[in-house]
């Protein structure tokens, strides 16, 4: 018996780490967010399920398409480090911008206080 590594166990293991991992995070961020919702009410509406079904998956593949292509290119012109750090200040500076929203939402604005 030699002791040596299967490579082709070793990108299995890879390939399926990483489907695991994307399909599961994408599944859980996609849960209730304002694409569902509107695939909810777009289903309601037009009484077509499996219409809007096929619509918001290739919609959802399409904007994956993007993301991937995206992050292919990114990760041969910058360093992993790096692109690391980008995607970390992006996503703070997403959340900020969020949380921005939100509040103004909470705030009436001088338009909506009643007058005396």
């Amino acid at each position: 018996m030699s002791s040596e590594p299967d490579p082709s166990a070793n990108r299995a293991g890879s390939w399926s780490a990483a489907f695991l991992t994307t399909f599961t995070t994408v599944f859980l961020a996609e849960l209730g967010d304002k694409t569902q919702l509107a695939a909810l009410l777009l289903s309601a509406q037009s009484g077509r399920p499996v219409v809007v079904f096929v619509g918001a998956s290739l919609a959802l593949i399409s904007s994956s398409l993007v993301g991937v292509l995206l992050g292919r290119w990114l990760a041969k012109v910058m360093p992993p480090q790096q692109l690391e750090r980008l995607a970390g200040i992006l996503m703070v500076a997403l959340g900020l911008w969020l949380g921005r929203q939100a509040v103004l939402g909470l705030v009436p604005s001088p338009s909506d206080l009643p007058l005396s």
